[in-house]
């Protein structure tokens, strides 16, 4: 196509350009294209139809570029050369004509920045001085503003409550910008030499815009390759806080050129208490703002702390019902016994999972605190060495993501307490007030009996899932048969609340025991005792109240999850994992994937030759030689060298590989996740933002200067005066 383009706009010196050099180096004017062959879906795109050609050639715009004014003069084309080239257009035409008018969004981008294809009377003019410094000086500010974001520099200094009065401190940015200037940046001394030493050299409002832009063009580069691998899908992170507002991390799964799955964080949604507003706003800008296709949405996750649950499964369930093929799925990055924890409408549940996660992170601060607790267990483990050491491994990780988090802290539950309890009495000088207060809260709520049955309640419930839950987190070969085996995990769930009393009898006694032997009272949550003070009828026993408050609720709402995670649709996607050829020979090789692919016969390329090829695919590694391996996962059966042979089977696992259930098999395809935890830890929250945050977790994506200065000059022309960028400071 790119070939094409060259001959139509007549650029000799083009001619001898490989297309992958046309592509990556050379863009076309959108202007020199039909209005019909264009969709502008946003202010920072311009998205070709698949077949676009250029035809318009009587336009003037060029004159503004300035790396027109190098190129070669086009040679004059012989009579012939032009005969060839109108044949030629009549043929593309009627190609066209033929050709399917889909708008494919996932088409090739063409971005405007080289103008091209000029006729040979126009004359080519360059920028006037005041032009191209103005540029100039643009680029360098994005230059400053880029720098800040990938290394995570606030763009606020000092605060102002913090300075004497009259004392002028420029911010971050300022900062930068005259140190550029002192180190012999002319165009930004010229544009500032007679500026006031308190005037701020750039607006707060023009800051954010220009941010706001950056942010646009490093995503557009993510969605690009999005768009290019057509299926996606889509996960949230817990909400977090930015600058003192919530908002949703969202990443993308996809499948590069190279055929690697890849996770990328692309950017914040602002996080509504209104579920059904969340819905149309997530909705709205994924399509519009970030001009991703939602029909080649496969699969979306939700990783949301206690208390969000409810509200994301609304936009799930808003989602499928406008894109049943985005099917709802867990999250591989996190445990299911933890997913399905954090879902438990039950008010005493969210609160322990919030405790359990400030006691991790208290004796994780500090290697101190982590040395005495294992003191504490090696004294309480003395007679079971094995169980001590392995304890004290556990205790120097992130336990509570693990599959069995509450059977670990039930276990830790004496050592934790002795030691909280120790640590907040000690009267030396070897802690500081800090942690001997924050010992006293945590050790004060672990001894709390609330706190203590909702543990061991949970501990048992979730024993159930736990098998289940760790196979999907395993190699391909397990996710597949654990969506066998789910049937059995609910089965035993319902027999559960078929004899409830039984079991919670069971539970409750547990719990009992844990309390005693941590000299804790059994009683009734103070919350409750208070609700019922002057009911002289109220004979409500402790083990009654949390069986129908606690017991019976978690049960029916872990059934009812596991029904809804695991969708018939969800099924059947895992059940074409048998396409894996490991899973086909623990299979014997007696496989019908044609049945369950069936859900993806849209997605395929030749959908009608599909059983015959899945034929040739299982006699292909069911004759194989002695010497080959049997590809255990998708990654390794998507980069076999004969892959694309099996046109179907590629586009099968592609399809596969992206839902969110399935882990990434390569952890450097993962540094999206990573790196978002990484800001989050290591920035404060007040200085959190947004559009600094997207450039530093993606700090490694390429990014087009001239873009950026070419789009804030589209959106903002009335900002690009001279003396427009000076605003007096607030400090002065």
């Amino acid at each position: 196509r790119c070939q094409r383009w060259v001959e139509n706009c007549r650029r000799a010196d083009l001619e001898d350009k490989t297309p992958d050099q046309l592509n990556k180096h050379y863009r076309l004017c959108a202007k020199h294209f039909e209005t019909s062959m264009i969709c502008r879906s946003s202010p920072y795109r311009t998205v070709l139809r698949d077949n676009a050609v250029p035809t318009i050639f009587d336009l003037t715009s060029h004159l503004n570029n300035p790396h027109s004014r190098h190129r070669k003069r086009i040679k004059e084309l012989s009579e012939d050369e032009i005969r060839t080239l109108k044949q030629q257009k009549i043929d593309e035409a009627f190609e066209r004509e033929q050709a399917n008018q889909e708008l494919n969004e996932s088409s090739a981008q063409n971005t405007v920045s080289e103008e091209g294809g000029e006729e040979q009377e126009e004359e080519v003019v360059p920028l006037t001085l005041e032009e191209r410094e103005n540029k100039d000086y643009l680029k360098s500010l994005f230059e400053i503003l880029i720098l800040m974001g990938k290394q995570n520099i606030p763009l606020d200094g000092h605060n102002a409550n913090e300075l004497p009065e009259g004392i002028f401190t420029p911010d971050n940015f300022q900062a930068l910008l005259e140190c550029r200037i002192n180190a012999g940046d002319e165009v930004l001394r010229k544009r500032f030499e007679m500026a006031a030493v308190n005037l701020e050299y750039c607006s707060k409002t023009q800051q954010k815009q220009m941010l706001e832009i950056c942010e646009s063009c490093v995503r557009e580069e993510t969605l690009r390759e999005v768009r290019d691998s057509h299926f996606f899908s889509i996960v949230t992170d817990e909400v977090v806080d930015i600058a003192g507002e919530e908002h949703l991390p969202v990443l993308v799964r996809f499948v590069d050129e190279s055929h690697n799955l890849r996770e990328e964080f692309v950017g914040f949604l602002p996080y509504e208490a209104d579920a059904e507003i969340l819905a149309v706003k997530f909705h709205t800008t994924i399509i519009e703002k970030w001009g991703l296709n939602m029909e080649y949405c496969r699969g979306q996750a939700y990783i949301v702390s206690s208390g969000f649950a409810s509200k994301m499964k609304i936009v799930a369930t808003r989602l499928l019902e406008k894109y049943p093929q985005a099917v709802y799925t867990l999250c591989s990055s996190c445990a299911l016994n933890v997913w399905l924890a954090k879902s438990v409408p039950v008010v005493g549940v969210s609160i322990a999972l919030g405790m359990i996660e400030e006691v991790c992170s208290f004796f994780n601060q500090s290697p101190q605190l982590l040395v005495e607790l294992d003191n504490i267990i090696s004294v309480l483990f003395q007679n079971n060495e094995e169980k001590s050491n392995e304890l004290k491994e556990i205790c120097h990780s992130q336990w509570t993501g693990r599959h069995d988090t509450f059977e670990i802290l039930v276990d830790l539950m004496q050592a934790l307490v002795l030691c909280l309890d120790g640590i907040s009495s000690d009267v030396s000088v070897k802690w500081s007030n800090f942690v001997v207060g924050r010992a006293f809260v945590l050790s004060s709520a672990l001894t709390d009996f609330d706190f203590i049955v909702t543990v061991v309640v949970l501990k048992n419930i979730l024993s159930f899932t736990r098998a289940f839950g760790k196979n999907l987190q395993g190699q391909t070969s397990d996710v597949f048969f654990a969506a066998s085996s789910l049937t059995a995990v609910l089965h035993s769930l319902n027999e559960v609340m078929e004899n409830i009393e039984v079991y919670h009898e069971f539970w409750f006694e547990e719990a009992t025991n844990l309390a005693t032997k941590l000299d804790v009272q059994i009683k009734l949550p103070g919350k409750f005792r208070r609700a019922q003070q002057g009911n002289l009828d109220s004979d409500v026993t402790s083990e009654n109240y949390y069986k129908e408050a606690l017991s019976v609720p978690t049960v029916e709402h872990i059934i009812q999850e596991l029904k809804d995670i695991f969708s018939e649709q969800h099924l059947r996607a895992l059940k074409c994992l048998s396409l894996v050829p490991s899973v086909m020979g623990q299979l014997k090789f007696n496989t019908s994937e044609e049945h369950h692919a069936d859900m993806y016969k849209n997605d395929l390329p030749n959908p009608d030759t599909l059983c015959a090829e899945l034929h040739c695919w299982r006699i292909k590694w069911k004759h194989r030689g002695k010497d080959i391996e049997l590809p255990a996962t998708i990654y390794e059966a998507l980069h076999l060298p004969d892959i694309k042979f099996f046109p179907n089977v590629y586009a099968l696992l592609k399809v596969l590989c992206i839902l969110p259930v399935m882990k990434v098999e390569n952890e450097k395809y993962e540094v999206g996740r990573k790196r978002l935890k990484a800001y989050l830890k290591n920035t404060l929250t007040e200085q959190r933002s947004s559009n600094l945050a997207l450039l530093n977790i993606n700090f490694d994506i390429k990014h087009d200067l001239d873009l950026m200065v070419d789009t804030y000059i589209k959106l903002y022309p009335d900002k690009v005066e001279f003396q427009e960028d000076f605003l007096p400071s607030n400090n002065s």
